[in-house]
């Protein structure tokens, strides 16, 4: 071999090796990648969170499931659940490890029944109706924030009203035992024994009679006979002696005496030493300043009494509620009594200074009290209704309070459930204002909400199974 040829012998060589190491480069590639593969595939089958073949489910916070658009292209296994432990999910036959129970076939949405959204669930019209699944729309409504305090019944100080001596005498007895007792009009205060009364009355009868000496002439047989009647003279007289009697008659009515002593004057033309003074007017007697035997003059004070046919109601009020209440807010009041009405008015009144030991502020409240149902002294539950606005409001009972929120079951017609989360604001004893997740109309679950939450977690669950074993077989 000559020289030449010897120079382009490695040449060749060269060539030759690059050849075959490019071909042997790329199956040495394709074998790890295998390995990697079977590695990777073994080590996702021992992960902790992998679903065995005969080992229960217990999964806690179950998520929404976010790619229910995928399809498995092998049929969906049957799947078993605990009656009373939903979570509780095999694959095949078995009984609950928590309570024993056999477990249940857990019915599978066909394509038709699958809705689209992942954490709703159909429910037929015969489960509604054995769960007991009631349905309610979201209305609009007039809504108020509901301040609920309590009121004292005091009496109202202009119902309130003093009795007083009108003449001088002295007090012989005394009808009225004690603070609090109730008194009728016309019923007996006391008894009085007063010099200036006693000759009122005698004058009061020399006037009767006068009348009557004025009066024979025309009833007798010789007025008759004569055709002649009273002079004009005399005529004077008895209009005069008419108008006389009656300021004597209101003179024993402003001393309260009563339409009893003018009768009794006209019926036996005989004086009274001791007058019986008589209520004006009905009352519970507030206070008491007269005694028996005491003397007494005009103005002096003896009793106070309060008419209790309308009443206030004090309400403390906190500074921080203040915001919400003003004058005019519609007010309900719960009667004490088992059995009785609520009473509803309007707040009438509000203090414009804060006490400085309770650090309150006195709302007041005017009722009408014909009854007697509000005792003075008396604590009352007030409700008052701040803020009327309208709003849109579902039943108390639809919303359901989690550490995730508020929700409700929507139902979506077609037997198809959704939980929604809402935002709520002012509650009421009956219902619950929706600031945001609903529509006005829409059709939420008032009762066994939970159990269709507990199936549309189980709906969840199930999918979530069926997409792991697919998985878990490709």
């Amino acid at each position: 071999m000559s020289w030449p040829e010897k120079k382009q012998y490695p040449g060749i060589l060269n060539a030759f090796a690059f050849k075959y190491a490019k071909r042997w480069l790329a199956i040495f590639a394709i074998a790890a990648l295998v390995i990697a593969a079977y590695f990777y595939s073994g080590h996702a089958a021992r992960r902790p969170d992998a679903v065995p073949g005969n080992t229960a489910v217990a999964h806690s916070g179950l998520d929404k499931i976010s790619d229910t658009d995928k399809t498995s292209l092998h049929p969906a296994k049957i799947l078993w659940v605990c009656p009373m432990h939903p979570h509780v999910i095999q694959d095949q036959p078995g009984t609950c490890p928590i309570c024993g129970m056999d477990l249940v076939e857990m019915e599978q949405m066909d394509d038709a029944r699958q809705h689209e959204n992942g954490h709703s669930v159909f429910i037929d019209t015969a489960t509604q109706q054995k769960l007991g699944v009631r349905m309610a729309s979201a209305k609009t409504r007039t809504l108020s924030q509901d301040i609920h305090t309590y009121g004292n019944v005091t009496a109202d100080e202009s119902y309130i009203y003093n009795v007083s001596a009108k003449v001088e005498g002295v007090i012989k007895k005394l009808h009225i035992n004690s603070v609090g007792q109730q008194i009728e009009a016309g019923q007996v205060l006391y008894e009085i024994y007063s010099p200036e009364l006693l000759k009122s009355q005698l004058e009061f009868i020399e006037i009767l009679k006068e009348k009557d000496r004025l009066s024979k002439f025309m009833d007798s047989d010789d007025a008759h006979i004569s055709g002649k009647g009273m002079s004009d003279y005399d005529m004077m007289e008895l209009r005069e002696n008419s108008s006389i009697r009656i300021l004597y008659v209101e003179k024993f009515l402003y001393v309260d005496a009563g339409k009893e002593l003018v009768e009794e004057l006209y019926r036996t033309y005989r004086p009274r030493e001791v007058v019986a003074v008589r209520a004006p007017q009905s009352g519970f007697v507030t206070r008491i300043e007269a005694h028996e035997g005491s003397s007494v003059e005009p103005m002096d004070n003896l009793f106070s009494f309060a008419d209790l046919s309308h009443v206030w109601i004090d309400v403390p009020l906190y500074p921080d509620q203040l915001a919400w209440v003003k004058e005019g807010d519609g007010v309900t009041i719960r009667l004490p009594q088992p059995g009785k009405r609520e009473i509803n008015t309007r707040l009438k009144l509000i203090a414009p200074m804060v006490d400085s030991t309770t650090r309150t502020v006195l709302a007041r409240l005017s009722v009408s009290n014909p009854k007697n149902l509000l005792p003075l002294g008396s604590f009352l539950d007030v409700i008052i209704h701040a803020n009327p606005h309208k709003a849109l409001v579902v039943p108390r009972s639809a919303v359901m309070r989690t550490g995730k929120g508020d929700f409700v079951i929507l139902a979506e017609g077609g037997g198809h459930f959704t939980p929604v989360k809402v935002e709520t604001g002012i509650e009421t004893a009956d219902f619950t204002e929706i600031t945001a997740g609903l529509q006005a109309e829409d059709q939420v679950a008032v009762n066994g909400q939970f159990l269709l939450d507990a199936a549309a977690s189980m709906s969840d669950t199930a999918q979530r199974l069926q997409n792991n074993h697919d998985a878990n077989e490709h």
